[in-house]
């Protein structure tokens, strides 16, 4: 019997319709379009206005667009995973909320975090549970709104996140496609340069954290930039040498989505064309845990099967990796 490895069969996107320009935040805050290009290569990003609506919201829509193209049931899912930063409330789980509201009603579910990573990490802990045998559908949602967490009078922080939500399927492969090998990454090292300070059990809510606008991110910029250069370029350069891939054999980078000038570096130092590299920030921005399945999305009708694509990603805390996967299907 062949070796079971753990494949994606579908994909599914949601983004907002608001658009945020960088021509709109020139009037928020003391910065400008040039400047945000050059430096981050992002021109606008889309948030989600309507009122009472969190990540679930975007998750649900993500997932109904996969059930959508790929006429799943949802009753067949048995697992689904929410890898996200940005969840409705503390406590109750975003992805048990999503899993009833799309219909996996024989599904168990739960939350995953590693802020930007989450969605990577969550790559290898679907695949864990479709290679264990134990399961045949994993339903993997990475999204996050952003703004909901964002201080819009500080431009180190708000001319760079975005709202958006991606999904992918997880399925059994017998063909050798599918997930072929991971390695992740993390060091607590970077708990100060990338967090927002209020609300956890440390630094419960209170009216003097609201009052010194505690509850927003807070990312120091340089040294975070730092990390995330030769973090994401390490270990993406790391795995191509574990599998004996040249540049050659690399169809596509996949990298997350924070900076045009991190994605270059990752790709200069992997060898990789500037042909094979997914870029779609200039349309979204960081959406943290969506970037890697919008990509797919935005992508999916270039894969061909077999294709060897090449994820990496770097988020706070620190946690980073990168994960070799080979393309299981070509898009009908």
């Amino acid at each position: 019997m062949s070796k079971t490895t753990a494949a994606i069969t579908a994909v599914g996107a949601y983004v907002p319709d608001f658009v945020l320009s960088n021509q709109v935040l020139e009037t928020l805050v003391d910065t400008n379009d040039e400047w945000i290009t050059t430096r981050t290569g992002i021109k606008e990003r889309r948030l989600l206005k309507e009122e009472g609506k969190g990540t679930s919201f975007l998750a649900i829509q993500a997932a109904q667009n996969l059930i959508e193209k790929s006429k799943i049931n949802p009753e067949e899912i048995d697992l689904v995973i929410v890898a996200t930063a940005t969840p409705d409330m503390p406590v109750a789980s975003t992805s048990v909320y999503v899993a009833t509201q799309i219909g996996a009603v024989n599904a168990f579910a739960y939350d995953l975090q590693a802020a930007c990573s989450s969605f990577l990490y969550g790559m290898s802990t679907a695949a864990a549970y479709i290679e264990s045998g134990r399961y045949k559908k994993v339903l993997l949602i990475g999204a996050d709104k952003m703004s909901s967490i964002i201080d819009y009078t500080d431009r180190a922080t708000c001319i760079i996140f975005g709202d958006g939500a991606g999904a992918v399927l997880f399925e059994p492969n017998y063909e050798g496609l599918g997930l072929q090998d991971e390695f992740l990454r993390s060091d607590g090292i970077g708990r100060e340069y990338l967090k927002i300070d209020a609300g956890g059990s440390i630094l419960p809510p209170s009216e003097e954290t609201v009052k010194n606008r505690q509850h927003f991110v807070f990312q120091d910029g340089k040294t975070v930039f730092k990390y995330a250069v030769s973090g994401m370029a390490d270990v993406s350069e790391k795995i191509m040498q574990r599998n004996h891939l040249s540049h050659n054999d690399v169809d596509w980078l996949v990298a997350h989505q924070a900076n045009k000038r991190i994605i270059d570096a990752t790709s200069s130092r992997m060898g990789v064309d500037e042909s094979k590299v997914l870029v779609n920030i200039e349309k979204y921005g960081n959406t943290t845990s969506a970037t890697l399945p919008l990509l797919l999305s935005d992508f999916e009708q270039k894969f061909k099967k077999g294709d060897n694509l090449i994820f990496a990603a770097f988020g706070g805390g620190f946690t980073w990796g990168s994960i070799y996967l080979k393309w299981a299907y070509d898009k009908k």
